[in-house]
């Protein structure tokens, strides 16, 4: 058997975003992932990072978030001026799951784009977090 080629390997997503900490908050409750070590937050006064890191507490890859001093939020699922450029798929077990999940991510901050939760093949919806990026959960 012939030996496979070897690439570099996947390490981690990075999101841009006009507030690193807003952003890395909703997706470390969202997730239930931690900061990687140095990256929590700050105390009163001192100042924050422009770049931080959540882990997966299960391993695997990363979710890093960089602070850029303007960002156009993408208009998908609707058509638009702005692509969605890249998403996130985040998965559940039960339409169950995602009707919890949905209150979840409402309460956090994200906002309802696109619902597809009665669809019998694949139930799904697509959000914006607070920075604007798409996302999906859906029923895999």
């Amino acid at each position: 058997m012939a030996e496979r080629e070897k690439g570099p390997a996947f390490r981690q997503v990075v999101l841009d975003c006009v507030d690193a900490r807003v952003l890395a908050e909703f997706y470390r409750r969202l997730l239930v992932w931690n900061y990687r070590p140095g990256d929590e937050p700050p105390r009163p006064g001192a100042e924050d990072k422009d770049w931080l890191v959540l882990r997966n507490p299960d391993g695997g890859a990363q979710l890093a978030f960089q602070q850029v001093d303007r960002l156009e939020e993408a208009s998908w699922p609707d058509s638009g001026p702005v692509p969605q450029q890249l998403h996130l798929d985040l998965t559940v077990d039960s339409v169950e799951e995602l009707e919890a999940q949905h209150a979840r991510v409402l309460e956090l901050g994200g906002r309802l784009r696109l619902d597809r939760s009665d669809d019998p093949e694949e139930p799904l919806r697509v959000y914006a977090d607070p920075a604007g990026h798409p996302f999906c959960i859906f029923v895999a």
